[in-house]
């Protein structure tokens, strides 16, 4: 493999470690394209990078603009994200291999199929290309449903993947004993969320959940990282339900101090709906060593959260569901010492941005010599068809 190429809209820090990897593993062979600036939004919460050499951004000029399409006819791969269809026309035609970096495309319904405008656009990028040399790299459990409903779009070619924030190292044991002592300067277990306050994070479950596990008389303290447009509301209802004692509200933090949080919490919890196309903290509370509770429906659940292993799972939107697996972590510390060493493993050994570059190019040799996938489980392996009912706890 001399050269790869991925287009994206913008480049950010659920890209750059998957994009240092391969430029570790190709050098000077390894581009990203960015083909449009950041919103306003995102940068002023850190999504925002130091650009490395190898980013090009088309915006800047009409020569940027030119070595793209150049490298995306003559790469060896050219992996695509959200960026123009135009740049891989030709590639299409010429029966060049391509992998579409995907969330699920229909988490708000197949409904969407029905507007006259998404229907034109998703049969020109997918069902008429479903015969074409074109594989999807899946950033979501749900995807290979997505494009099973769409006409099965891409048959046999979804292939297991996610967003790759920077795998942080640790020695779990003193990693957990940082746990322990944090927990013994605030006096109880913390019980951690960050993210986003907007309505498809349901955090709004978990203070109900908690308020369910302080009538039942336990201990805890609750923690909630974030800013946004439910926060008011949050606050309203910690209030009402009589936990505000027990739970505090801190505003946004940038991305390294956030994970800083998780490296001493506990236990994580990720309470998105199904709007969640994958949801980077249940990645990044792993990979921290915390006892992770997910919502089912949530993309990254499916496959890194195994329950009763590296985490437990919950029914979207079950409030009493979620104080029962709260429930057990609250009430069992070597429960949460080895779920939280399981999830760090998984993630050190397997989940990380240098693993999933090699596979992506391993995955690439494969195909491109008649051949299946080489990988059984993780990043490359075949994306089963899953479905949103797919929990039976």
């Amino acid at each position: 493999m001399k050269t790869i190429t991925f287009f994206s809209n913008y480049f950010n820090h659920h890209q750059k470690a998957l994009c240092d990897a391969f430029y570790a593993l190709i050098g000077e062979g390894f581009t990203f394209v960015e083909t449009m600036p950041m919103e306003e939004f995102r940068s002023g919460m850190g999504w925002g990078e130091n650009t490395p050499g190898y980013v090009l951004r088309t915006y800047e000029s009409d020569e940027n603009e030119k070595k793209a399409r150049l490298l995306a006819d003559s790469s060896d791969l050219v992996i695509m994200g959200t960026a123009p269809e135009y740049y891989i026309s030709s590639r299409l035609d010429e029966g060049k291999i391509i992998f579409r970096y995907s969330e699920r495309p229909l988490k708000e319904g197949f409904v969407k199929f029905f507007i006259p405008r998404l229907t034109k656009k998703y049969l020109k990028l997918h069902v008429s290309n479903r015969k074409k040399n074109i594989h999807v790299l899946a950033a979501s459990a749900f995807t290979s449903w997505d494009f099973k409903k769409m006409f099965d779009s891409y048959p046999g070619k979804c292939y297991k993947f996610a967003y790759f924030p920077k795998h942080l190292s640790y020695d779990f044991e003193q990693l957990y004993e940082r746990k322990l002592k944090v927990s013994e300067e605030a006096g109880a277990v913390t019980i951690l969320w960050e993210g986003r306050m907007i309505k498809l994070k349901r955090a709004d479950l978990l203070i109900k959940a908690a308020a369910v596990l302080k009538s039942r008389g336990y201990d805890f303290r609750l923690k909630l990282i974030g800013d946004g447009e439910e926060k008011d509301n949050l606050i309203t209802l910690s209030e009402k339900l009589a936990i505000s004692d027990i739970v505090s509200f801190e505003g946004f933090l940038k991305p390294d101090e956030a994970r800083e949080r998780m490296a001493d919490a506990q236990i994580y919890v990720c309470t998105s709906n199904h709007l969640e196309g994958w949801g980077s903290v249940i990645y990044e509370s792993l990979n921290a060593g915390c006892a992770v509770v997910a919502s089912h429906v949530c993309g990254a659940t499916p496959w890194l959260v195994r329950d009763n292993e590296t985490g437990s799972v919950y029914r979207s939107g079950d409030v009493t569901g979620l104080a029962d697996k709260l429930e057990r972590f609250l009430k069992d510390e070597r429960l949460r010492h080895d779920l939280g060493k399981n999830a760090y493993e998984q993630m050190r050994d397997m989940w990380n941005p240098e693993v999933a570059a090699e596979r992506v190019i391993g995955l690439c040799d494969a195909l491109e010599n008649g051949k299946k996938t080489p990988y059984s489980e993780g990043p490359c392996s075949v994306a089963p068809i899953m479905k949103n009912n797919w929990y039976r706890g």
